[in-house]
């Protein structure tokens, strides 16, 4: 039997990339939800599912786009404020995943883990279906202007923005540390 088949899980693991260029092809609602009702299967303590979702998509990415910025200084507008409107607008999708917060310390590291779970099962699930993804936490994922303009309510966070689509470029391979240099090993 062979070690790593394609379209494994170990191969998707392995070959997963954080993808940051993409073709101008539009990623559907549908196929999104489809990734979302997989990515949804994270392990979750008590099940409390605490997530919720928001996607921009077709105008929907100018309305991102104008939300980011709405965080800029004027110096960083004038530096950049034109070359993100086109890139944050060119990306197929962007999905925003948020954490509901529980007030109670180990809730909300249980939950933050869950939605870190899930966060990863959609990558994975995409990458899967030839789809990429990169997962960003951007500070203008913590400013009120973002957070007012994105919906959020009192009580939630933002674990990551999700850039989706179809990849125009791969990166390559970057080395990872092996298991055993990190590994102790207590047997007594």
């Amino acid at each position: 039997m062979e070690k790593q088949k394609n379209g494994s899980i170990e191969h998707i693991i392995r070959s997963r990339r954080s993808v940051r260029l993409f073709r101008n092809e539009p990623i559907e609602t549908s196929e999104i939800l489809e990734l979302l009702n997989i990515a949804v299967w994270a392990p979750n303590h008590g099940m409390r599912e605490p997530w919720r979702f928001i996607l921009y998509r077709d105008g929907g990415r100018q309305a991102f786009a104008d939300a980011v910025l709405k965080t800029y200084t004027s110096e960083e507008h004038k530096k950049m404020g034109a070359g993100k409107l086109e890139y944050y607008t060119n990306i197929p999708a962007h999905l925003v995943i948020i954490l509901k917060e529980d007030p109670r310390q180990k809730e909300w590291d249980e939950d933050y883990a869950a939605v870190c779970c899930l966060i990863q099962n959609f990558q994975l699930a995409a990458w899967e279906r030839g789809i990429g993804v990169v997962w960003k936490t951007n500070w203008y994922s913590y400013d009120p202007k973002f957070r007012e303009a994105a919906g959020l309510k009192p009580g939630e966070k933002i674990v990551g923005v999700l850039h989706i689509g179809y990849p125009e470029q791969v990166p390559p391979e970057r080395p990872r540390t092996s298991a055993e240099e990190l590994l102790t090993i207590i047997d007594r």
